[in-house]
């Protein structure tokens, strides 16, 4: 492939997703009905590629209506997780492209599914024997800073000994923009499955070990309890108090290595950006990674040393470092960029994050017996 041949792409998902929000690229879509409006912004624009867009109501109109001209090289994944990883029909949006779209590469978002860990892993089986080239957006793993705390364990031979994580939600936006669906465990997975599943990928990509689920721990804070009301959250009236999500989960457990791991999420804060940072601990060395959805800061204290060195990086964009690498694999399989997450490693996320909400549905349930 060269520079002047086109490359196409079909976008799964209409919405916020593939299209931008006010609170971050993060949000899914759950429409397909605003396509042409979205489309329209985009030419009125004079965005490049997107004069000749077309829209279809689903992957099999899609490969009906698409010319072979028009083939898709690369399918993005910006529908909910509910209709993708299972081989069930409905779910399983990844083996629909693939049936029809043999050739294209699967570029996914975050949760890989809200199915269970085996189903998806039938479909990573299935997709992996047909030789189909995947990709799933755990963006965090490709900032400078989290590839400069890779080279330092890598460079120094650091065995990791602990892993603190802490991710607190901005609520106050995240009731608009038709999302009070995140704030319902009937809707969605809730916020370590769905959200902070970004912080947890990024513990899992550090520590250099894989968790042992046996050995996780958590506590939550419900709607139900005082602290648990916010003030804010006048948007989920709607929700019975059983069905809202936690509002704190205070989570710890073990790496297979011994290393030890914490993780503190919270829909804490009001309008404005999210308050997110990972520290990694090894003998002599702390690594923290501070505020990565905005402008990402790496600190760190070096064996010997009192004085915390600060790298500050202000035109890092790891969404572009992430699609960008994906698709220069794509179009060169020589390229010596590298997917950093594919769908089996995913799916280990998955399990994780599936493992710490059950732990803290555990313990909430205990503590409603004892008060009983």
């Amino acid at each position: 492939m060269t520079v002047s041949d086109p490359f196409n792409v079909l976008l799964l998902g209409a919405g916020m997703v593939n299209f931008g929000t006010i609170e971050g690229p993060w949000c899914h879509t759950t429409r397909i009905e605003n396509a042409e409006q979205q489309l329209g912004i985009k030419r009125a624009a004079d965005v490049v590629g997107y004069s000749t867009s077309q829209v279809f109501p689903n992957i099999e109109a899609a490969a009906r209506g698409l010319s072979a001209e028009s083939t898709p090289h690369l399918i993005i994944f910006g529908i909910p997780p509910n209709f993708r990883g299972s081989s069930l029909s409905g779910s399983d949006a990844e083996l629909q492209a693939q049936h029809h779209f043999p050739r294209a590469a699967l570029f996914l978002e975050k949760p890989i599914t809200s199915g269970t860990a085996e189903d998806a892993k039938s479909v990573s089986s299935l997709l992996s024997s047909a030789g189909t080239r995947t990709s799933v957006g755990y963006m965090l793993r490709y900032l400078e800073a989290t590839q400069q705390m890779k080279r330092i364990i890598q460079e120094h031979n650091l065995t990791v000994t602990a892993t603190i994580a802490m991710y607190l939600m901005a609520y106050e936006f995240a009731g608009t923009n038709d999302r009070v669906s995140y704030f319902d465990l009937r809707q969605e997975p809730g916020p370590i499955v769905s959200q902070a599943t970004h912080i947890v990928d990024l513990c899992r990509y550090l520590a250099g070990s894989e968790a042992d689920l046996d050995t996780v721990l958590a506590h939550v804070l419900e709607v139900s309890e005082a602290p648990g009301r916010l003030s804010r959250c006048t948007f989920e009236s709607d929700i019975p108090d059983e069905f809202s999500i936690p509002r704190i989960t205070d989570a710890i457990w073990k790496w297979e290595s011994g290393a030890t791991a914490t993780l503190v999420h919270g829909v804490a804060l009001h309008d404005g950006g999210y308050d997110t940072e990972l520290t990694v601990l090894a003998d002599g060395w702390k690594l923290k990674l501070v505020d990565p959805y905005g402008t990402p800061q790496l600190h760190v204290r070096r064996p010997g040393q009192e004085i915390t060195e600060v790298t500050t990086y202000t035109s890092d964009d790891p969404f572009y470092t992430e699609v960008s690498s994906f698709i220069d694999i794509i179009g060169d399989s020589a390229s010596d960029r590298a997917v950093l997450c594919s769908y089996d490693d995913a799916i280990a996320t998955y399990e994780l994050t599936w493992a710490i909400r059950a732990a803290g549905e555990v313990s909430a349930t205990k503590r409603k017996a004892k008060r009983m």
